[in-house]
């Protein structure tokens, strides 16, 4: 397949900046995330905006069923004329992209934009029934926060969330020269092992985020101050028996499911 550059000046095309667009083509890298999805005949694979589909293609010769999600109306048709036959190309939004209607258990795969990542983060979190793993190429900050343990000053509310339904990891590193246009930053591929049931009980999911980012939101202030003006969060700290001057990023994901237990 034609490097990122070849195939945009073929199309005549650009990256847009704005959206955030870093086509990555280097083979072996390519090859390297596509064994982290690991991925055979009978996955069905769904990649969050596929770009140029040089990883899409990667991930086709691994034999799963690929649906290819680009929202850019620009690059659907270069992704239709270049990619091998069976793979389903969708114009549609990453952050919206309805998994459950796939009808099984999926493997997401990606190359986000990197001012994207959140809300497909949370989109990944709210639709995690269907999908038992994900290979994300990231930020690095992002993916060694999400990846954090508790104790130190990567560990956030995304760690929280994450960690609650997920196995996160730190799998590969990615040298920006690699990417067309190369990024500001460096990336790394963060991979998902999504649980069967949640690591820890919680009666409400979107108190339990609230909660967190509560938390999270005064991170210098202790737990008391810092759930302070949230509703009911200073009776149900007390109930908890957890340690009131202790500071959100002390806490592991069971503390912050035993605080909300407690509403």
């Amino acid at each position: 397949m034609s490097s990122p550059g070849e195939l945009l000046r073929r199309h005549g095309l650009r990256p847009k900046k704005e959206w955030g667009q870093n086509f990555l083509g280097d083979a072996g890298v390519l090859s390297n995330l596509a064994r982290l999805a690991r991925a055979g005949p009978g996955d069905w694979i769904v990649e969050l905006g596929a770009g140029l589909g040089h990883f899409t293609r990667v991930l086709a010769a691994t034999g799963a069923h690929v649906v290819a999600v680009e929202r850019d109306r620009e690059l659907v048709p270069v992704l239709r004329s270049e990619l091998p036959f069976g793979v389903e190309v969708v114009e549609a939004d990453a952050k919206s992209f309805d998994l459950k209607a796939i009808g099984r258990r999926v493997i997401v795969c990606g190359n986000l934009p990197y001012h994207l990542s959140s809300p497909i983060l949370f989109h990944l979190l709210d639709q995690r029934d269907a999908v038992k793993r994900a290979v994300l190429l990231l930020q690095r900050e992002v993916a060694e926060r999400i990846a954090a343990p508790p104790g130190g000053r990567d560990y956030g509310l995304l760690s929280v969330l994450v960690q609650e339904v997920a196995d996160p990891r730190v799998a590969l590193t990615v040298p920006r020269h690699l990417f067309t246009p190369p990024p500001d930053v460096e990336s790394c591929a963060l991979v998902l092992e999504f649980l069967d049931t949640p690591r820890a009980p919680i009666h409400d999911e979107r108190r339990f985020r609230a909660l967190v980012k509560a938390a999270f939101g005064l991170r210098r202030k202790t737990l008391w101050n810092a759930l302070k003006n949230f509703a009911g969060g200073r009776e149900a700290l007390r109930k908890s028996g957890i340690d009131p001057q202790r500071r959100a990023e002390t806490l592991g994901v069971a503390e912050f499911a035993s605080i909300e237990r407690e509403f």
